[in-house]
């Protein structure tokens, strides 16, 4: 296997792609990590979720990191890592066309609200569970992926069950 830098524009192309990453955070020198729906624009991530300890502990700290990953197998993936800062978008006048914004562009996703309200939903009894969205900007991004050489892409091949013993 051969592990490749990528270009920065392939790392965009990732995260474009991508709709969940793992955010993480930190506060009193404990990380934390969490999966995301996220939408990716050039230098931002634009997210939403609800009340917990992620925004909680953003607030405090908002230097985080995001990892993206397409893996096709052991020998075949690629991963971007990004570092930024939290920007919380709260319902304000001042913050209304950029929720707008973030909204639309969260909106072409599937079920981009739902992981953050069913959590939510678990947790609390009443129905006014406030939407947060966030913005992260990035400062920093790297990628690298994995690649095949020709001995190992045929133990790819070989690990699937072949058409007649799937029928």
């Amino acid at each position: 296997m051969k592990i490749e830098k990528m270009t920065t524009q392939e790392c965009r192309w990732i995260l474009m792609r991508g709709p969940i990453g793992r955010l993480a955070c930190s506060r009193d020198d404990q990380p934390y990590i969490v999966p995301i729906y996220f939408v990716y624009e050039p230098d931002h991530l634009y997210g939403f979720t609800t009340a917990g300890q992620k925004i909680e502990w953003m607030r405090t700290n908002p230097r985080v990191s995001v990892e993206v990953d397409e893996i096709a197998n052991h020998f075949q993936w690629e991963s971007v890592i990004l570092t930024g800062q939290f920007h919380e978008l709260p319902d304000l006048p001042s913050h209304a066309e950029e929720r707008t914004h973030a909204r639309k562009l969260l909106q072409q996703r599937s079920l981009w609200w739902d992981t953050a309200f069913a959590a939510r939903r678990l947790k609390s009894d009443s129905d006014a569970i406030l939407p947060i969205f966030y913005r992260i900007e990035i400062e920093s991004m790297t990628g690298y992926r994995a690649v095949a050489n020709a001995e190992e892409y045929a133990m790819t091949d070989a690990s699937r069950p072949s058409q007649s013993t799937v029928n």
